[in-house]
């Protein structure tokens, strides 16, 4: 394993664990407004947990950058699904209660498909960038998605959270062809303008991955988390595999490798989710106070897009 490898593995585990500790707040949070019925956006403006949930999602956000720089979007992306992992306990552990069969089981089907996933993707440090075209017609396509899953029907908690991921994996993919452009030796710097717009699509996508998240949870956490954590980094890796010549470990063979991994983190997550719902049906104790780094005291636990 190469040095930059090491370095983004070991800064997107840190970015996880960031995401995990702002999901947790954050569904804390959420448990209790609808406890006591209180308003929407007007409360979380003015809770001081909603601040620190924003304040971990910025670092884990600015983490998850820097380990763009050095790995592959192939093998980042999916190492973000460790967040719904690290969640677990840490909802636990604020809860007052043991981890469930059921969790243990998820969290170990997820990390067994993430190491599958992480050898597939273990290619070389990305070197391509998106030209101002590319970044375009990927962000029209993506709208174009966005607008679909939109539009009122069935399911609308599963159809905006599958939107959110793909806002956010797409937002992961803009956002590593301007650190690679800017960064690349002995290459000449992009254009400001060609910058700027990349840069605008990023915090776009980034927004409204947040917004369709929020969004999605209406619905409760369980399912549309499990479908927001698996849609991000296959709508990224779309991108890294199509666009930024990024391209599986061992060529061809290492489509098999990759899609055990995918079907297994997915059965992992499905667990996971499903755990998640259950926990959420069962009675919970009133809540009476704040718990450890901003957190609201015992609650359950949600996911940033």
């Amino acid at each position: 394993m190469s040095a930059d490898l090491a370095v983004a593995i070991a800064v997107s585990l840190v970015s996880a664990l960031a995401y995990a500790a702002a999901a947790v707040a954050q569904e804390r949070l959420a448990a209790r407004t609808a406890a006591d019925g209180s308003g929407g956006l007007v409360r979380l403006l003015t809770a001081g947990a909603w601040w620190g949930a924003v304040g971990l999602n910025a670092t884990g956000a600015l983490l998850h950058v820097v380990a763009l720089r050095f790995g592959p979007l192939t093998l980042v992306q999916p190492l973000g699904a460790l967040t719904l992992v690290a969640a677990v306990p840490l909802g636990a552990r604020y809860a007052g209660r043991r981890v469930a069969r059921l969790e243990w089981r998820g969290a170990l089907l997820t990390l067994g498909g993430l190491g599958l996933l992480m050898y597939a993707a273990s290619g070389p440090a990305p070197e391509d960038s998106l030209t101002l075209t590319e970044a375009l017609a990927v962000g029209a396509t993506t709208l174009l998605l966005i607008g679909a899953l939109g539009r009122r029907g069935r399911t609308p908690g599963l159809r905006h959270a599958t939107a959110s991921g793909i806002a956010s994996g797409i937002a992961s993919a803009l956002t590593q062809t301007v650190t690679v452009a800017l960064a690349a030796p002995g290459k000449a710097a992009p254009p400001v303008l060609q910058t700027v717009l990349v840069a605008l699509l990023v915090a776009a996508f980034a927004t409204a991955g947040l917004l369709l998240a929020q969004t999605a949870y209406r619905s409760g956490l369980g399912a549309p988390l499990a479908v927001v954590t698996l849609t991000n980094p296959l709508a990224a890796s779309v991108v890294g595999l199509v666009l930024l010549g990024e391209r599986l470990h061992g060529g061809a063979a290492g489509i098999l490798p990759a899609l055990a991994g995918a079907l297994a983190a997915g059965a992992g997550v499905v667990a996971l989710s499903r755990a998640a719902a259950r926990d959420a049906r069962e009675p919970r104790e009133p809540e009476t106070g704040a718990g450890p780094a901003g957190a609201p005291a015992p609650g359950a636990a949600a996911q940033p897009a």
